[in-house]
């Protein structure tokens, strides 16, 4: 059955309540949903209703293509000057025993071990010392840029950038130009959390505002530069906390178009000061991707990071609005498994995240940063792997 027949047998449902017909009818004609309709989707909305919108809008986008890429991470440092209540990733100073913190040598010996592989991007993140500052952060970016010119770095939260440009006393916008300058190409979508400041006192009171958030991704946005956006959610939040972070996202696009991508990150409670929050359940997890999609009108994708939520619920996630599910990753990166992530070592080979998408009839592109394709895996066939020879053992009498 045809994606839009789906919505239309929706719509004439009688059983269906007449706000829900008139958001489905909203859909259908490419009209922008209200604060008070998103709202009233995580009050009301069944996952099969949801599902059937969200999947019209994805279809719209994108048809069956469904984007990964490959990446590699560093991560600096997991001691931070900051104490966001969710985190388990993160070491304060006084827990240094428990930490690392790479020299600028470790983190390009990094970049070195993939000389030979077809990445495309280096993702940057982690927490918040002094001693990584502008000047650091410049060299760094530059140093990967002179060794390896095609590879993206996509780096640093406004959490970080925040910190770096009021200890180097410098306003948003000189700093990022500062960055771009030395190389920087795209900033990943971390440290949002909940931009409502009810909630983000309470989970990450000291780190840069929901507001400071906003405005550095702004000032990258000015400079023609391409950015991405989270949300954590499933933890104190109520629904409409949620929709007031969405709808800040909005605005700031329709301002600058220059998010790509709008990740839902969902809050795991291993380890952590929050670990009396129970999580939420695939089910809030789906509606939660689903609603994010239909919000998010202005927004060209939607991800889930397969690593953080696993395989099986990454590809259900494909029928409910995403459209990509992150990288091929590897053991590079520690912050989805500290956090009790149901992939404790997060690598998955090109052909595992290909055969992945093919298994529910999505079509797989490789993608770079910006959503240029790079492989298309359509009609790809990998080659067998290589059987093992088997000798005959003499027989003896």
């Amino acid at each position: 059955m045809e994606v839009s027949e789906n919505l239309r047998v929706l719509m004439n449902d009688p059983q269906l309540l007449p706000e829900l017909k008139d958001i489905a009818e909203k859909v259908l004609h490419h009209q922008r949903i209200s604060f008070d309709e998103g709202v009233l989707l995580y009050e009301k909305a069944e996952l099969g209703y949801l599902g059937v919108l969200a999947n019209y809008i994805r279809e719209q986008k994108h048809g069956d293509k469904t984007y990964f890429n490959r990446n590699f991470h560093i991560e600096p440092t997991n001691l931070c000057v900051y104490d966001c209540k969710f985190c388990s990733y993160s070491r304060l100073l006084k827990q240094r025993s428990d930490g690392w913190e790479y020299t600028m040598e470790e983190m390009l010996d990094i970049v070195k071990k993939y000389d030979d592989q077809p990445v495309t991007e280096v993702h940057i993140v982690g927490g918040v010392l002094p001693q990584y500052d502008v000047p650091f952060y410049s060299e760094l970016f530059t140093r990967i840029k002179q060794h390896r010119p095609d590879l993206h770095v996509k780096a640093l939260t406004p959490v970080e950038y925040h910190y770096i440009f009021k200890k180097a006393k410098i306003d948003y916008a000189t700093g990022m130009k500062m960055m771009k300058d030395a190389g920087l190409e795209s900033i990943p979508g971390g440290g949002a959390e909940i931009f409502h400041p009810e909630v983000r006192d309470l989970i990450a009171k000291d780190k840069c505002t929901g507001d400071q958030w906003l405005d550095i991704h702004e000032e990258w946005h000015k400079l023609g530069m391409r950015s991405n956006a989270t949300m954590l959610y499933g933890h104190i939040e109520k629904y409409w906390h949620r929709v007031d972070h969405m709808e800040r996202l909005r605005q700031l696009q329709d301002r600058t178009g220059g998010f790509q991508t709008f990740i839902p990150l969902k809050f795991r409670n291993q380890d952590n000061q929050m670990s009396n929050v129970p999580e939420s359940t695939v089910i809030e997890d789906l509606r939660n991707y689903a609603i994010a999609r239909i919000y998010l009108d202005n927004f060209d994708h939607i991800k889930a990071y397969w690593a953080m939520i696993s395989r099986t619920t990454a590809q259900l996630s494909l029928n409910f609005g995403v459209d990509d599910i992150d990288g091929t990753l590897d053991d590079t990166t520690k912050i989805y498994s500290m956090a009790g992530a149901e992939e404790q070592t997060p690598a998955m080979s090109t052909q595992e995240l290909v055969e992945l998408i093919k298994n529910i009839g999505r079509h797989p592109i490789e993608r770079d940063t910006l959503y240029n394709v790079v492989t298309d895996y359509k009609d790809h066939l990998f080659e067998e792997t290589a059987k093992p020879n088997y000798y005959k053992l003499p027989v003896i009498n």
